[in-house]
């Protein structure tokens, strides 16, 4: 394959970036309505393009009222004690639904490709190779979709670490992803000064019992940067050149998955972007779109509902595909597992 970074050039700032003002800090923890209820009701490269224009997402950031699930704010301060809960409840909530947030894409790769897919897999390669993460959501639930009970008073929660390392001033970032995160409520000053450190991040959540476990199913949306960024802090290394060699890691790393971007291909009359997804579905979202807590949760009601509508509750034959990131002889899907003993 050619080399992913053959050509990388960066995007220019928009004026509009430019002149975006940053957002006031969000709090620690935040509340939002339970979601068991949306729950139980009876190929692009960039996974972030499939949603509305960025203008108009950002226009829509509008925050659920403050009362209900409890978004837990991960910082440096807090995060080894919420690594240590989420160490807890995993084994009675073994279904994590995850997204990240990232400085959107800056950089093609140029040269012949056999298939679509091996230029996605080229493109974000280079990528999540030269790029940081900002943020990543994770939401634990059980089978039937509850959530753990580890916020505040014992109300439902997921998590949200925030990560320093990101500048927007000096580091290769795509102008008007960051002004979209900035309008969603994303603060770089904060974070910069109180965000965790995602190698320890990284450190901890290997024993954590999320990663490296049979026992867990991945619930995504169009997540191959998402895996990626995973990835790349999990191992400490660059991704790998070749989407073989990558799929190996998620194997290891990740033994049961799930796309939901992939599942929509069986879906009749389902489109679009995660946004627009919960709208067919009718699941609400609850919390600030894009950002990744809230992006996590809304996935996991969208893929609990599409379970049961449309795969009668079994979506095992499908697992292991990351959606655009197809091999021709479809060695990336993982051979079956079989729970722990």
């Amino acid at each position: 394959m050619p080399s992913a970074i053959a050509a990388c050039f960066r995007c220019a700032p928009s004026a509009a970036a430019a002149a975006a003002a940053a957002s006031p800090p969000p709090t620690t923890t935040r509340r939002f309505p339970s979601p068991t209820s949306a729950y139980n009701a009876a190929s692009s490269p960039n996974p972030r393009s499939l949603d509305a224009p960025m203008a108009a997402a950002a226009a829509a950031c509008v925050e659920s009222p403050d009362e209900g699930v409890e978004i837990r704010e991960v910082w440096a301060g807090n995060l080894e004690a919420e690594i240590a809960a989420i160490r807890d409840e995993v084994d009675r909530y073994p279904y994590v639904a995850m997204d990240t947030e990232f400085p959107g894409i800056v950089c093609r790769p140029v040269g012949n490709f056999r298939t679509t897919d091996e230029f996605n897999y080229a493109n974000l390669e280079a990528n999540v190779n030269m790029l940081k993460l900002i943020q990543l959501g994770l939401t634990l639930s059980d089978e039937g979709g509850d959530l753990p009970r580890r916020g505040t008073g014992g109300r439902r929660c997921i998590w949200q670490f925030n990560f320093r390392g990101f500048d927007p001033r000096t580091d290769p970032s795509n102008a008007d992803s960051i002004q979209m995160l900035r309008t969603c409520g994303i603060d770089f000053d904060r974070f910069a000064t109180e965000g965790a450190d995602p190698i320890r991040f990284a450190e901890l959540l290997m024993s954590s019992g999320v990663v490296l476990n049979a026992d867990v199913q991945w619930i995504t949306f169009h997540s191959g940067y998402d895996f990626g960024y995973l990835l790349r802090l999990l191992t400490g290394r660059n991704l790998p050149d070749n989407m073989p060699a990558f799929f190996d890691l998620i194997r290891i790393y990740f033994p049961v998955l799930y796309d939901i971007k992939h599942l929509m291909r069986f879906c009749s009359n389902l489109h679009g972007g995660l946004s627009r997804l919960g709208e067919l579905l009718d699941v609400k979202r609850v919390g600030t779109c894009h950002q990744a807590g809230s992006d996590s949760l809304l996935t996991l009601g969208c893929y609990n509902k599409i379970k049961e509508v449309y795969f009668k509750g079994s979506t095992e034959k499908h697992a292991g595909v990351l959606y655009g990131l197809v091999i021709e002889d479809g060695v990336n899907r993982p051979p079956p597992t079989q729970p722990n003993e």
